[in-house]
C-alpha cells in the first residue's frame, strides 16, 4: 500500500474501515491556506485509493472546524499558482469526489469555506458549539468554489439566497432544524467521538455498496442542481478583489475583526 502523504496541517488515522482526517491549524482555527488545500487534495487523492476505507471523518483540531480561507493569504495573481481564485473550487471537488461515505465533525465555528468543505461531506454531525456562517457578502467577495450549487442542494434556493446574503449566525439546533445538518449534539459531547461512531457502524455494511449508494446520489444530486461550470467562479473572484469598493469592504471588515480578536 502506498504511504500516506505527510502534512503538518493534517492528522490522519485509519482502523477497522474508517479514515480520522482532523485539520492541524487550531491556532488559527484551522483557516484555510493554499498549502492546507494543496494537502488535502493530495490526501482526498490516496484516501479514494484505498479499498479499505469505507468511511471518512472530517474534524478540526481545537475549538473550531474551520474558520474558513485564511483571510491573510487572501490575494489573486495570475502569475503565482498559489492563487486560490480556483484551487478553492478543486479543493472542495477533490473532498466531494472520494467514493468513501465522509462525515463532517463540526465543533464550533464553520465559517465560509468550511462550511462548503461541510457541505461537500456526505452527513454533518454538530456539536452544541457549532456555528455555521457565510461572511463572503460582508467581506466584499463573492461565495466561489462552487458554493452555491452545493447550498442549493442542500437548503433550496431560497434559503441558500439568504445564508449567503445575510451572513447570519446560524446555531447547532438552527441548522439541525433546516436539515443541513444530520444530527446535533448535546454540550459536552464530542463531535468528532459521535462521527466515528456512526462511521465503524456504517462501515459495517458492505463496501460495494456503500459506495454504489453514494455514487447514485452523487449522480441524482449533481442533475438537481450541477457543480459542472464552476471554474467560472474563479473569473468573478478576480474581478472582484480587483474592484476598489470590494477592496474597502475588505479592509473594513478585517479592521473589525482585529478590534473584536
Amino acid at each position: 500500500m502506498t504511504p500516506a502523504p505527510s502534512s503538518p496541517n493534517l492528522h490522519l488515522e485509519v482502523r477497522d474501515g474508517v479514515a480520522l482526517v482532523r485539520l492541524q491549524r487550531a491556532a488559527k482555527l484551522n483557516a484555510l491556506t493554499p498549502a492546507l488545500m494543496r494537502d488535502v487534495i493530495n490526501l482526498s487523492t490516496w484516501l479514494g485509493e484505498q479499498a479499505s476505507v469505507r468511511c471518512v471523518v472530517l474534524s478540526g483540531a481545537g475549538r473550531a472546524f474551520c474558520a474558513g480561507f485564511d483571510l491573510g493569504e487572501l490575494r489573486v495573481d495570475e502569475n503565482d499558482d498559489s492563487d486560490p481564485a480556483d484551487l478553492g473550487r478543486l479543493f472542495i471537488d477533490a473532498w466531494a469526489a472520494q467514493p468513501a461515505l465522509t462525515i463532517a465533525a463540526v465543533q464550533g465555528p464553520c465559517l465560509g469555506g468550511g462550511l462548503l468543505l461541510a457541505a461537500a461531506c456526505d452527513l454533518r454531525v454538530a456539536g452544541a458549539d457549532a456555528q455555521f456562517a457565510l461572511p463572503e457578502i460582508e467581506l466584499g467577495i463573492p461565495l466561489a468554489w462552487g458554493g452555491i450549487p452545493r447550498l442549493v442542494r442542500l437548503l433550496g434556493p431560497t434559503l441558500a439566497l439568504e445564508w449567503v446574503l445575510d451572513g447570519t449566525r446560524v446555531n447547532a439546533q438552527q441548522a439541525l432544524a433546516l436539515r443541513f445538518v444530520n444530527r446535533c449534539l448535546e454540550a459536552g459531547e464530542s463531535a468528532e467521538d459521535a462521527a466515528l461512531t456512526w462511521a465503524a457502524q456504517l462501515a459495517q455494511r458492505p463496501a460495494l455498496v456503500l459506495r454504489q449508494t453514494k455514487r447514485r446520489f452523487a449522480q441524482a444530486i449533481e442533475a438537481l442542481s450541477p457543480v459542472a461550470g464552476s471554474e467560472a467562479d474563479a473569473d468573478l473572484l478576480h474581478d472582484a478583489l480587483a474592484d476598489g469598493e470590494v477592496q474597502a469592504a475588505l479592509a473594513a471588515y478585517l479592521r473589525r475583526n482585529s478590534r473584536q480578536a
